[in-house]
């Protein structure tokens, strides 16, 4: 039981709830009509004249604390301190400004000359007594004004604010001296020269950031006085005062100024962010203020949902809800949303606005007078739409930072808490029915969800939770209400009814409309998390059958190696086909793919292809990221290279040899690949193959376009689709263990060449030791150990029938081996050739090249651009640089390499994918 007003304000000693206070304290003088006298009364008082307006008559006990502290409020306790998301946005949008600011100060030199030469002529002509005057009050002000802030919010209790302004003006003293530090020693000329000005003293400058203005600024952002009219006032006249006398004496420049105006406010909303905003949250008792104050007469409330459930953001995006009962008459339901809970979910909600074209979303922040007014009309209009929603009866803000939304009381379970067997088909048909009402005034509901649906006492459904829904929807939102409700009940009592029961009300062409939006990322956040559930758990299913039948296949071949008898191979067929049976028969359906042809078969003519909802995927924008930041490092190191002198010096046999050795890594792939293949397939056309993975690279990152490309050439070839992916997997698992191998090997002998003993240099030691830390944490974490042996274990299971088929063929592994060994011997080689082709050879070893090779097509393997652009050209020319090679060597030999590997190959690639298209090889 929480308590009352006056005990909670007291013993929180908050900020917020201070503030709170003070607003009711004027509110209850407005709306009483009390004189001046009136103000002496005790904040209880203040808080009961509040609750109940001017019916001082209707409501007499509602004054008395007395009567308050009956009413019993059953909720859990709130956090002292939450973590705004608000706060965290302005920490990034402060972030932003300083690196914009370093941006232009770094690359606009004659913007910032020309800017700082202007306001120094506007600046002087200035009289010299208002120069002095200036300063003089704005030194002292600087310093008075907080510390009048200080005292007047001890005065109030308010000391934990004060001690959040002293932390946040502390850090920032600290960044304020790092940045300083920073811009004498490391920084470029041009950033100097923005941000100082000389002061005449032995060629000494001023401090780029202000050591006393930014901490203030800290401080006074981080104890809330700009949110304080009467101090914001007061603190932008000192801040423009203090900036007008340090500009007019030459003591700062404009730059410097806004940069540490961005560092002040930069870490004090960090420093809010890190350690919490007081919590000033409505408690229950506010709730029951907020009543009385619309007419009823509250005896209890009880929390109606608890915030942990498996989708707590969610449902404290949607807000808390009450259980209310009355003195006199039905309970109430009441739903509380405060800023706190509508910043719920924000970055999700931005991050889709970016991302998914052609679907309007409300928007990313609502103020809550608009998300009140957006559930009130939702709700008004869903009943005059005919369909069963809470009947909302009242509405009220609860102080500056809530508003509660009061309904008649509904009763009743959600779907989510019904058995299976309690669904039957005329609720799954109600359900449908109360969809059908609301798109025929063009309503959207935008979250059908098991939660949203709630069966009443006669056993109708009842649609909740409208906050999130949209009036004159569009024809795509509909249809993704219906995609929602297909896989909400498909969920529950499986495709086929959940369809049959939308065709029976929607009809059959409505339901059919839905198909191109029957996909993951149009359904709700809680939805695909058990969509990802239920895969997970599906392919649990398949990987047990496998293992399973592989046992069996593992002990009926030790029976007979006891036999005299040979294995046939009738035997060894028989045996794979037995795991291909297996696999086959634990394969299930996702239930998306089952609503699909549950509708076909209704509508053979439906379209089935899905639609493009995604505006940029993750993958796109990462790629993007890093090809930029690669552009960025290859554009400035080009800057300094003389490509005139490099070409004219250039050894064209090298050239050449390169060009072979590119060339001689197709046929190695195609050995690799066909090692673990023990099917017959052409080797030429598998050679075609890898040459089209070249044309493929350009539209994906270098690991997912090749593995794609050759497990559908392998299907083309006539391999069953389960041993094409394990053939491929096994081919890349070897490769894997290889590379570790080979680098792991050249790294050594790159440490132990230029010493006489055999011991290897530290940076392997140390690699190795970080490995070592790397396997152990993962084997400690119980969590990290269960995900990396899920993956293992899914990676086998596939894989090691597989290869048992190939080690009856040694031939085959010796292969598949050597076509990797040769493959990385091939690129090496070209490597070397390009470093040759620019004089470059007597400088570096063959074992160092390998070492560079090697973690280059790691980490463009890894890295998520096509081809890995940007990731391998930074990595090898850094690692030739620090292998010996001089710059310009580095760089020319890098982009050579490129060009023989990567670039060269695309011309081929695009003619061999287009023949091996047409002969439906791929």
């Amino acid at each position: 039981m929480s308590p009352p007003d006056g005990d909670s304000r007291d013993a929180g000693d908050s900020g917020g709830a201070q503030d709170a206070k003070d607003a009711k304290d004027s509110t209850a003088e407005v709306s009483t009509g009390k004189d001046s006298a009136g103000k002496d009364s005790p904040a209880e008082d203040s808080a009961a004249e509040v609750s109940t307006g001017s019916a001082e008559a209707e409501v007499p006990h509602a004054h008395t604390p007395a009567a308050v502290d009956q009413v019993e409020v059953d909720e859990p306790l709130l956090a002292a301190r939450v973590h705004r998301p608000s706060d965290l946005v302005r920490l990034l949008v402060g972030i932003l400004g300083i690196a914009l600011v370093l941006g232009i100060a770094a690359f606009a030199q004659r913007t910032t000359a020309g800017l700082e030469q202007d306001i120094s002529n506007g600046t002087g002509q200035a009289p010299d007594v208002l120069i002095k005057v200036a300063g003089l009050v704005s030194s002292i002000a600087v310093l008075l004004v907080p510390v009048a802030f200080a005292i007047e919010r001890l005065i109030k209790r308010d000391g934990l604010r004060i001690a959040d302004g002293v932390l946040a003006a502390v850090l920032a003293h600290g960044v304020t001296l790092a940045t300083d530090l920073w811009v004498s020693q490391a920084a470029s000329e041009t950033i100097q020269d923005a941000l100082t000005r000389p002061t005449g003293v032995s060629g000494a400058l001023t401090d780029p950031v202000h050591g006393y203005l930014a901490p203030v600024i800290a401080y006074m952002t981080a104890v809330g006085m700009t949110r304080r009219p009467r101090w914001r006032v007061a603190l932008w006249v000192v801040l423009l005062l203090d900036a007008f006398a340090m500009l007019v004496s030459g003591y700062t420049t404009p730059f410097s100024i806004i940069l540490t105006v961005l560092i002040g406010w930069s870490v004090a909303y960090g420093t809010l962010y890190a350690v919490g905003s007081p919590n000033v949250r409505p408690t229950g008792q506010n709730l029951l203020a907020g009543l009385r104050r619309v007419g009823f007469q509250p005896v209890s409330a009880m929390r109606a949902e608890s915030p942990d459930g498996p989708d707590s953001t969610e449902v404290s995006d949607r807000g808390r809800r009450y259980h209310v009962t009355l003195e006199d008459g039905p309970p109430l339901d009441v739903t509380v949303v405060d800023r706190e809970q509508q910043a719920q979910g924000f970055y999700y909600r931005v991050w889709r606005r970016l991302t998914l074209r052609g679907i309007t979303t409300r928007r990313s922040l609502q103020s809550l007078r608009q998300a009140l007014e957006q559930e009130a009309l939702l709700a008004y209009a869903a009943i005059a739409a005919g369909a069963n929603a809470p009947k909302l009866i009242a509405t009220s803000e609860l102080g500056p930072d809530a508003v509660m939304l009061v309904y008649e009381h509904l009763g009743g379970r959600s779907l989510d808490q019904l058995a299976d067997e309690e669904i039957t088909d005329g609720l799954s048909r109600n359900a449908w029915q109360q969809v059908r009402a609301l798109q025929s005034r063009r309503i959207a509901h935008r979250r059908l969800t098991g939660d949203a649906l709630v069966v009443d006492r006669s056993g109708s459904i009842t649609l909740t939770d409208l906050r999130g829904g949209e009036i004159a929807a569009g024809d795509l939102v509909l249809r993704m209400d219906i995609a929602q409700l297909l896989t909400t009940l498909g969920l529950r009592v499986g495709a086929e009814r959940s369809v049959a029961s939308a065709v029976s009300v929607l009809g059959p062409d409505a339901v059919a409309d839905c198909l191109p939006l029957l996909q993951p990322i149009a359904l709700s956040r809680s939805t695909r998390a058990t969509l990802r559930r239920l895969a997970r758990e599906r392919a649990d299913r398949e990987r047990e059958a496998v293992l399973e039948s592989s046992r069996a296949a593992k002990a009926a071949r030790e029976a007979d190696s006891a036999s005299p008898t040979p294995r046939s191979a009738a035997d060894r067929k028989a045996e794979k086909k037995a795991l291909d049976d297996a696999l086959d028969g634990a394969r299930e359906e996702d239930l998306l793919s089952q609503i699909r042809q549950q509708v076909l078969l209704i509508r053979p003519q439906a379209p089935v292809e899905p639609a493009r909802l995604e505006r940029i995927r993750p993958r796109t924008l990462v790629s993007f990221i890093a090809g930029a930041f690669g552009a960025y490092f290859l554009l400035t190191q080009l800057a300094h290279v003389n490509f005139a002198t490099i070409v004219a010096e250039a050894r064209w046999g090298w050239v050449g040899a390169a060009l072979a050795f590119s060339a001689l890594t197709y046929f190695a792939a195609a050995m690799s690949l066909l090692g673990f293949v023990p099917e017959r397939v052409p080797f030429l056309r598998t050679v075609l193959a890898q040459v089209a993975g070249s044309f493929v690279k350009l539209v994906a990152p270098a690991a997912v376009g090749g593995v794609a490309l050759n497990t559908r050439f392998l299907q083309r070839a006539g391999i069953r689709p389960g041993l094409a992916v394990a053939s491929v997997g096994a081919s890349q698992l070897f490769g894997l263990a290889s590379h570790i191998l080979l680098l792991l090997s050249f790294g050594y002998l790159t440490g132990t060449e230029k010493t006489p003993e055999m011991t290897p240099s530290r940076t392997v030691i140390a690699g190795l030791l970080t490995v070592a830390v790397l396997v152990l944490v993962v084997t400690a974490v119980p969590f990290m150990r269960k995900f990396v042996a899920t993956r293992v274990r899914a990676l086998f299971a596939g894989v090691v029938p597989r290869m048992l088929d190939v080690l009856q063929r040694p031939q085959k592994l010796l292969t598949g081996i050597g076509g990797m060994l040769l493959l990385t011997g091939c690129f090496v080689m070209c490597l070397d050739a390009s470093i040759r082709a620019f004089g470059g050879g007597e400088a570096i070893s063959y074992a160092s090249i390998a070492v560079v090779f090697l973690a280059g097509n790691a980490l463009g393997s890894a890295a998520p651009t096509p081809g890995g652009i940007g990731a391998v050209e930074t990595t090898l020319t850094l690692g030739l640089i620090a292998a010996g090679l001089e710059n310009q060597v580095a760089i020319s030999a890098v982009l050579l390499f490129r060009l023989m590997t990567f670039w060269l190959p695309v011309l081929p690639g695009w003619i061999s994918f287009n023949f091996l298209t047409r002969k439906e090889a791929i």
